[in-house]
C-alpha cells in the first residue's frame, strides 16, 4: 500500500488529479514523489505537500485533513483509495471502477458523472453528489455512492443509472432533472424531483412535494427488499416491512413527464 500523509492544510485548494490508484499503481517511490499537482497557478510536486511511503500499488491511503485537496480519485478505474480524514471537491469525479472510502466528510461534486465503482463517505457531503456538471446532459450512469451523514443541494442531478443512498437529509432540488437510477435519502427539503423524467427517489420520512407530483396510492415495492438486503450489509436500513408501514407513491414531475416516482415511507400509527 502507498501512504500519503498531508504535511499541513494547504492555504488554497490543491488540485491533485494524480492521486489515483490508476496513476500510482506502477510507479516507483521517486516517481510518486515527483507527480505534479497545482497549488493555485503554481505547479508543485506530491512530496511538497505529502510524506510519501511505499511504491507500485493500486491501494492508496491519504492521511490528514484533505478538505482543500480537489480531484482525488478522478477517473479511477480500479484499486482502493482510502482517505483518513476529510476530502475536497470533485472526489471520484468521472470514476469508472474501484472503491473510495472517506472516514470524514467530502466536498461538492463527489462522484460527479461517475460510471462505476463505489464511494463511501463516513461523514457529511456537499452538494451535487453524483450530478452532471454544468452544461452536461447526464450525471452518474452507474456505480454506488453511500453517505453516512447529510448532503447538500442538487444531489443526483440528471443521474441516469446507479444508486445513491444517504442516511441523513438532503437540501433542495434532490433528483433535479433525474433520468433514471435510485436515490434514497433520510429526508429532503424543497423541490425534490423537480423536472425528473424517470427514476426513483425514496425518502425514509414524509417530505414536501411539488404540486406537479400526483398521489398514486400506497405500496411496498418488491425491489426495495433487494435494496434493503444489499444496503443492510453496509449499515443502511431501508424499511420494507408491510406490517410496519407503507410507502406513499407519487408520480411525476407531470410538468415534463409522469414516469418518475417518489416513495415516502409512512409507518403505521401505533
Amino acid at each position: 500500500m502507498i501512504t500519503l500523509s498531508l504535511k499541513e492544510e494547504p492555504p488554497v485548494p490543491l488540485e491533485a488529479e494524480a492521486l489515483s490508484p490508476d496513476v500510482v499503481a506502477t510507479l516507483r517511490y521517486d516517481e510518486i514523489c515527483a507527480l505534479p499537482m497545482f497549488l493555485g497557478k503554481r505547479q508543485c510536486r506530491v512530496d511538497d505537500h505529502f510524506v510519501v511511503e511505499g511504491e507500485a500499488s493500486d491501494e492508496l491511503e491519504i492521511r490528514g485533513d484533505a478538505g482543500r485537496v480537489k480531484w482525488i480519485g478522478r477517473g479511477m478505474t480500479r484499486g482502493r483509495l482510502r482517505i483518513v480524514g476529510n476530502a475536497g471537491m470533485h472526489l471520484g469525479a468521472y470514476m469508472k471502477g474501484g472503491t473510495i472510502e472517506v472516514t470524514g466528510s467530502a466536498g461538492d461534486w463527489a462522484g460527479a458523472e461517475m460510471s462505476g465503482g463505489l464511494i463511501r463517505i463516513g461523514g457529511n457531503a456537499g452538494g451535487q453528489i453524483g450530478a452532471a456538471y454544468r452544461g452536461s446532459r447526464t450525471g452518474m450512469t452507474d456505480g454506488t455512492i453511500l453517505i453516512e451523514g447529510s448532503a447538500g443541494l442538487e444531489v443526483g442531478m440528471r443521474m441516469k443509472r446507479g444508486t445513491i443512498a444517504i442516511k441523513g437529509s438532503v437540501k433542495d432540488f434532490a433528483g433535479l432533472e433525474m433520468k433514471g437510477g435510485t436515490l434514497i435519502v433520510g429526508g429532503a427539503e424543497l423541490r425534490t424531483g423537480a423536472w425528473m423524467t424517470r427514476g426513483t427517489i425514496v425518502s425514509l420520512t414524509r417530505i414536501p412535494l411539488l404540486p406537479t407530483f400526483a398521489y398514486s396510492g400506497t405500496c411496498n415495492p418488491t425491489f426495495l427488499r433487494l435494496y434493503a438486503r444489499q444496503l443492510g450489509t453496509c449499515g443502511f436500513s431501508v424499511p420494507c416491512d408491510a406490517s410496519a408501514g407503507a410507502y406513499l407513491l407519487y408520480t411525476g414531475d407531470t410538468a415534463v413527464s409522469d414516469k418518475g416516482e417518489i416513495l415516502a415511507w409512512q409507518p403505521h400509527a401505533s
